[in-house]
Formats: C-alpha cells, structure tokens, sequence
C-alpha cells in the first residue's frame, strides 16, 4: 500500500491491537485518573494528549508517555504540528508506528527521543502532510 493511500484508509482493528500489546492503550478516563492524581493542574496536560477513537470508545496511545507518565516533548510538539495540517488523531498515531520512507524506514515511534526531533518533524511534513489531504 503506497503511503498516501494508507492514510485514506480505514485503520485495521489488528493496528489498535499493536499499538496496545506494545505500548498499552488506556482509555481517556483512566489517563485523566491517573493525571489528576499526580498533578496539581492536569489541565494543560491533557489538553496536549493524543486520543484515539476506536469502535466508539476513546483511548490515549502509550508510546505519548514517558516512564514517569509525563507526555514525551518530542511526541507533543510533532502532535501540535500534526494538530495544526488537521491531520486526524487516529492517523497520526497510525504514522508514529508505521516504517516512514523518510525516516531510512524506521518507526517515528522508535526516535522519540529529543536528538530525533527535527528528523522527525521533517518527516512528518513531508510523509504525513502530503498523504492526509
């Protein structure tokens, strides 16, 4: 499947699986749980979080967190800047972990780290962008 076409596509329910058995996938209730109980003003934070939808039910991917439960900067900005082409949520996360040509065929789910974050944005313009029109 090209790139373009995969991202006009109906996400398969096997995808949500992945993302759940390699990363979890909590609901949105139990992250705002988890987030009111470990900080004063949760607010800001989860305004920032990716959330999925997924058979009618909304769930926030893992690989958006860090092992303290604080959202990956890295993840957030390439969020904001997905937010801001209107790129929907669900494929966003459908590219954080699918191989990206632009990336040498790595996962961008796999170069979270701040070093990779120009790469990344990079390849988010110039994957995602020109494919969820």
């Amino acid at each position: 499947m090209m790139p373009a076409e995969l991202y006009r596509s109906p996400i398969p329910p096997q995808f949500w699986d992945a993302v759940r058995d390699e990363f979890g996938l909590p609901t949105v209730g139990r992250v705002r749980e988890r987030l009111e109980a470990g900080t004063p003003n949760p607010e800001p934070a989860f305004r920032e979080l990716i959330r999925v939808f997924i058979d009618g039910g909304t769930f926030c991917p893992g690989f958006q967190f860090q092992p303290d439960l604080s959202l990956n900067p890295v993840v957030v900005r390439l969020f904001q800047r997905a937010i801001g082409l209107r790129i929907p949520h669900n494929y966003f996360a459908l590219w954080m972990m699918t191989a990206c040509p632009a990336l040498g065929g790595a996962r961008p789910v796999d170069r979270r780290e701040e070093k990779h974050g120009p790469t990344l944005l990079a390849a988010l313009e110039s994957t995602l962008a020109r494919a969820v029109v």
